[in-house]
């Protein structure tokens, strides 16, 4: 019995089968590439059926109960919207799910007409760092402003195993994990002024930004990113207590009030040092709906979600 399929035969499907083998869920893997697929069974031990989802589905012994989607960036909406129109109810796709505002509420409208749940894979939701972040602000009586900084390397992209679809589609499939991050703690922009300039051979719709609002909570924030200078992904949260900082997003590290010192906080963070980071607790939540169903970002909030994902980008994603 195939419980959960796994479409794709690249990274992140092998980190996904190492969580399902892990937790003894029955799974099944397709993928579109022979050689992708060999790969895969050389270095997991498991079969891979190749050939493409849209010819090898039909092959499966009944529709599975729950899929993952964790192919390339250019395929993870048409994969999820014929999974949607086979019957299957269950699915978790790979961030963003889809590179456009349009791409995404075509989804959601299938997944609505087929009475379907569909996730949106932002694995940093369930870090151990930022589940500590979430009790202990929790403990301080909230949050009271935030600051993050999704400066990416362009010196090093370049040289990446990436197509020029990806590239040009940096921001959405990349940056989104440092500003969904981010609003997850805050609450969604209500009010956002934004500004990008300059621009990238790649990635033509903007490499520096900068911007600042104020969320659904009434929690203001600020934003910073220049893809031509130094820097790294960044986030702090401020209480009145405590400022908690990600840098990077695995460790959390805090300032207290009326001091200038920064000191790492201890985590239990075993289970994100055997897998991926984030992902054993992301993949259990998706199949069991445990305590932490609040993490997962569904279809109807990805969506709205590139509401201000467009206005950070300058009007497009």
């Amino acid at each position: 019995m195939t419980d959960v399929l796994i479409v794709g035969a690249g990274y992140m499907a092998k980190e996904y089968v190492k969580v399902l083998k892990d937790i003894n869920i029955p799974f099944e893997v397709i993928g579109r590439s022979g050689k992708n697929s060999e790969d895969f069974e050389k270095e997991l031990g498991v079969q891979v059926k190749y050939g493409g989802l849209e010819v090898v589905f039909d092959s499966l012994e009944q529709i599975p109960t729950y899929a993952i989607v964790a192919t390339t960036l250019e395929s993870l909406e048409e994969n999820t919207i014929f999974l949607l129109g086979k019957g299957v109810k269950n699915i978790l796709i790979e961030k963003p799910g889809a590179v456009t505002k349009e791409g995404m509420q075509r989804i959601e409208k299938l997944a609505e007409e087929n009475e379907a749940n569909v996730y949106i894979a932002y694995n940093r939701r369930f870090y151990a760092s930022v589940l500590e972040a979430k009790r202990r602000i929790d403990e301080d009586g909230g949050l009271s402003s935030f600051i993050f900084e999704f400066t990416e390397w362009s010196h090093s992209i370049t040289n990446l195993d990436k197509t020029k679809f990806q590239l040009n589609n940096w921001f959405i499939g990349n940056s989104t994990h440092v500003i969904d991050a981010a609003f997850f703690f805050g609450g969604k922009p209500k009010k956002i002024s934004t500004f990008v300039q300059s621009h990238l051979d790649w990635h033509p719709k903007g490499s520096i930004y900068t911007g600042s609002g104020i969320t659904e909570n009434d929690i203001l924030f600020s934003y910073h990113a220049n893809w031509s200078a130094p820097g790294s992904w960044k986030l702090e949260l401020l209480t009145k207590k405590n400022r908690y900082i990600f840098r990077p997003f695995e460790k959390l590290h805090v300032q207290k009030l009326g001091s200038i010192s920064i000191t790492e906080i201890e985590l239990e963070d075993e289970i994100d040092i055997q897998y991926k980071p984030g992902l054993y607790e992301q993949t259990k939540t998706f199949l069991y709906k445990g305590i932490l169903s609040s993490n997962l970002l569904n279809i109807k909030n990805g969506v709205e979600a590139f509401s201000f994902y467009e206005k950070i980008n300058g009007g497009q994603v």
